[in-house]
């Protein structure tokens, strides 16, 4: 184990930076394939019903490896797992290229989902070991978190424009393959980033320790209100992202209205991380949560009598700024209450838990705003998040307290 006297190396500026351009390709290719796969399902005649389960696999997959890929990367570092990612998505978008057929778009849609969430695992965990200090940990994961959003803007538009473009008619089966061949080189140049980001020193476990489980961090009560209002927030966004066309669709908006509405929920979130790194030293991780927490439950209060859709936009840039804010600071915190040697693990176990909200709350959703209406519905998980407001204040605490996790 290293030296406790002898500090980690900082990370420097270019390795971050190469970091988040590499999480940008990687992350790029599932948001393409998640694009891409289901237009060519729908094309090719599928039902609704299988372009959902479609859909779902690609945040099925993680739900599997993610706790894997934590322990591995606990014991490998960085630079293995990120590589097998790399293999993993890039082949995976190579089968739909090579075979455009619904089996095949299901495998690459579970590979390139599961291998973007464990590279992710690995460079969250890597840049957290290297940061110094709280601040520095607010500062580095604010902007890594950036890299989702702004691939989320450059994987979907980039297939759109091949699958549009780049064959003898829009929508025809070459322009797909264009897509799905972007989406193998994506990959291919993540570890172009990577590959000069020198790897930290590994963790070497104490001798004759006893095996540990991931489910033995949930006994630490820190660890269970962290994972609690981190699975609440994340429900936040699924249901901000499934009831809004619903609501807009029940006013009369047409799709570029309502495309818009969410689209300034995207920036205003990208942006809010953009602006926490300048004021890091500032900023308590359990006072911004909690800020958050109440800011999101008055929105989603007054959302339902937004009519307009103005009105409904400003909602959802307001929403946007407080959600964004939630990411950097759960993994701060998570970083400083577990121990080194189990940070990998600790982030497979919240990587799991929000795809398999993910996976689940869309047809909870679906149950409950054909039931009692999307109005209600936004009532409902709005009271449910002013409640657990009292749990993210509860996680004020002193690093120091928490020895394990240096």
């Amino acid at each position: 184990m290293p030296n406790p006297a002898q500090p980690l190396p900082t990370m420097k500026s270019t390795e971050l930076a190469r970091m988040i351009c590499g999480h940008i390709c990687l992350h790029a290719c599932m948001a393409g394939t998640r694009m891409a796969a289901p237009l060519l399902a729908l094309r090719d005649g599928h039902s609704a019903m299988n372009v959902g389960v479609l859909l779902a696999l690609f945040a099925l997959a993680p739900v599997f490896l993610a706790l894997p890929a934590g322990r591995y990367a606990d014991r490998h570092g960085m630079r293995r797992p990120v590589g097998i990612a790399v293999v993993a998505a890039a082949t995976g978008a190579a089968l739909a290229l090579l075979f455009p057929v619904f089996p095949i778009l299901c495998l690459s849609a579970f590979m390139t989902g599961g291998a973007t969430g464990a590279a992710s695992i690995s460079l969250q965990r890597h840049v957290g070991r290297a940061a110094a200090g709280p601040t520095e940990l607010k500062r580095v994961f604010s902007w890594l978190a950036i890299g989702p959003a702004v691939s989320n803007f450059i994987g979907p538009l980039a297939a759109g424009l091949l699958i549009d473009y780049a064959g003898a008619s829009p929508g025809d089966t070459l322009g797909y393959r264009a897509a799905f061949l972007l989406m193998v080189l994506l990959p291919i140049s993540t570890w172009y980033w990577i590959r000069p980001v020198s790897d930290l020193p590994p963790i070497r476990s104490v001798a004759g320790a006893a095996p540990t489980r991931a489910w033995d961090l949930m006994r630490e009560p820190m660890m269970r209100r962290l994972m609690l209002v981190n699975w609440c927030m994340s429900s936040c966004w699924d249901v901000h992202m499934f009831a809004v066309p619903v609501l807009g669709h029940e006013r009369g908006f047409n799709a570029s209205v309502i495309g818009a509405i969410l689209g300034g929920f995207a920036i205003a979130a990208a942006l809010i991380r953009v602006l926490i790194p300048i004021v890091a030293a500032r900023l308590q991780e359990y006072v911004v949560v909690t800020v958050a927490m109440v800011v999101t439950a008055m929105v989603f209060a007054v959302y339902p009598f937004m009519h307009g859709p103005l009105a409904m936009g400003a909602c959802s840039v307001l929403l946007g700024l407080a959600l964004g804010t939630v990411q950097p600071m759960v993994m701060s915190m998570l970083h400083q209450i577990t121990p080194e040697a189990r940070h990998g693990e600790a982030l497979g176990l919240r990587l799991m838990a929000i795809n398999a909200s993910s996976v689940a709350m869309p047809v909870v959703f679906g149950t409950l705003g054909a039931a009692v209406g999307v109005s209600a519905l936004f009532w409902a998980v709005g009271i449910f998040v002013g409640l657990g407001a009292r749990q993210s204040w509860a996680l004020r605490t002193d690093p120091a307290a928490h020895p394990a996790a240096h």
